[in-house]
């Protein structure tokens, strides 16, 4: 294969079709070129020399079992933040958990499943645990657990570590830094870790969102879908949106980001903030 190689029309066309039927992702017609230096990418990874070669593989039985899912993970964007959109997690503590009605009426105790349903290399999780940590410190009865997903096992690989730069980490507050974070023993690597107790209580999976069969061992108390829905056509949205809600205990809260809506969809969902929905029966 020479540079001057391209993806043909219809080899688009096909490309476009896999990746939007298996994940949802809309490959729009200026997304060619990046999306042919993507594909190219991982031919010269697997030594194919020609698109012809590349895409009898990608769509024999064998590569749909093992490379599809590879490529999805160099079709999906992976920018995220600590603490970004800081105005739900002030929602989270002020409104939800300070307000939540499902305490044990003998011991007021209080148990919350999170889930992060697009969690990139895992900045949101990490937030949310720190946030919640927090939380506990000041309430003995509060006990969470919290759910981490993406489609890409790249970024899920990247999140499982909990291992970031520190000018990535910079926006964490000092004080939860000293608390949950780990300098390197290499003074050469400017790398911190979160704390073991920390990264129990995040579960790491790979999940797609538009798959109606994938299972959790409990109902979600709050879901965090932010920035996602945004790679998605509308028709897209709602399926994975009604898969969501699925799996939201009744009264479950859903945060959406800044930039999305869920106007004019047929969903379980009233609003209660702007971008934040709670399930109804």
């Amino acid at each position: 294969m020479t540079l001057n190689d391209e993806l043909s029309s219809k080899e688009y066309s096909q490309l476009v079709l896999l990746i939007y039927n298996n994940c949802g992702i809309n490959l729009t017609a200026d997304k060619k070129i990046t999306v042919q230096r993507k594909v190219s990418k991982r031919m010269t990874y697997l030594g194919f020399g020609s698109y012809d070669e590349y895409f009898s593989f990608l769509f024999s039985k064998e590569g749909m079992t093992t490379e599809l899912v590879f490529l999805i993970n160099e079709m999906t964007t992976n920018k995220t933040d600590f603490f970004r959109e800081p105005v739900h997690f002030e929602y989270l503590v002020n409104k939800v958990l300070n307000h939540y009605p499902e305490r044990d009426v003998f011991t007021n105790k209080l148990q919350v499943n999170v889930w992060s349903s697009a969690c990139s290399t895992g900045e949101e999780p990490y937030t949310i645990a720190m946030i919640l940590e927090e939380y506990k410190n000041v309430d003995s009865n509060f006990s969470y657990s919290i759910y981490a997903t993406d489609i890409s096992t790249d970024a899920l690989e990247i999140a499982k570590m909990g291992i970031f730069k520190m000018d990535i980490v910079k926006v964490i507050p000092k004080e939860m830094k000293y608390k949950y974070l780990l300098k390197s023993k290499d003074q050469t690597k400017d790398l911190v870790r979160f704390i073991p107790e920390l990264r129990m209580n995040i579960n790491f999976a790979r999940v797609n969102l538009i798959d109606e069969n994938y299972l959790f061992p409990v109902k979600m108390d709050v879901v965090f879908c932010r920035n996602v829905l945004i790679y998605f056509d509308k028709q897209t949205q709602e399926k994975a949106l009604i898969n969501i809600t699925k799996r939201m205990s009744d009264g479950g809260y859903l945060f959406i980001g800044h930039s999305e809506t869920i106007l004019g969809m047929n969903l379980p969902l009233e609003r209660v903030a702007p971008t934040i929905y709670r399930k109804v029966t």
